[in-house]
């Protein structure tokens, strides 16, 4: 059985952190299995989680014109859609470490409920590490974890009107 590890908060860290234990696992030879929810854009840990042959990417792929406020009304039901059924695959791999990209992000747009999210990660904790990172995580799933570890900005570039630059945020 393995346990949940949860990265959350408005700080820069959680998917850096959740990469680093990816990282450490497939070092030790572990089947891993990330899959980013609402994430689609070319990334720096996608390009090194490719070089290693036990890691394994799933996202939802199609379309996206862009966040989720930018989307009209059939743009984000689709993209959502598209998130709900990444979920329901991620269960079908076999790895010993699963890596839930901004599941927590994507429970609160609205792709599946907490219920659902929690379903998901119970079953899959039943055989594997389970990570999760996201912004404001439901009650009901921080009461399951094993690690909780709360992100929160102090200061970031990004107030400033600094992008995101590849290599440091995605």
């Amino acid at each position: 059985m393995g346990l949940v590890h949860i990265y959350f908060g408005d700080g820069k860290g959680k998917t850096t952190a959740a990469m680093g234990l990816a990282l450490r696992a497939l070092g030790d030879g572990w089947r891993v299995c990330v899959c980013q929810f609402l994430k689609n854009t070319p990334s720096g840990e996608i390009e090194a989680l490719s070089r290693f042959e036990n890691a394994v990417v799933l996202r939802a792929g199609g379309e996206s014109t862009g966040f989720l406020w930018q989307m009209n009304t059939a743009e984000r039901a689709a993209y959502l859609e598209r998130q709900y059924a990444l979920l329901r695959r991620v269960g079908g791999e076999n790895a010993q470490m699963f890596v839930l990209d901004e599941a927590v992000s994507a429970c609160q747009a609205g792709a599946f409920s907490a219920e659902t999210l929690l379903e998901a990660v119970e079953a899959l904790r039943g055989r594997a590490e389970v990570i999760l990172t996201g912004h404001e995580v439901p009650e009901t799933l921080l009461a399951r974890a094993d690690y909780i570890t709360q992100m929160q900005k102090l200061r970031h570039p990004y107030d400033l009107g600094v992008s995101a630059r590849r290599g440091i945020e995605y």
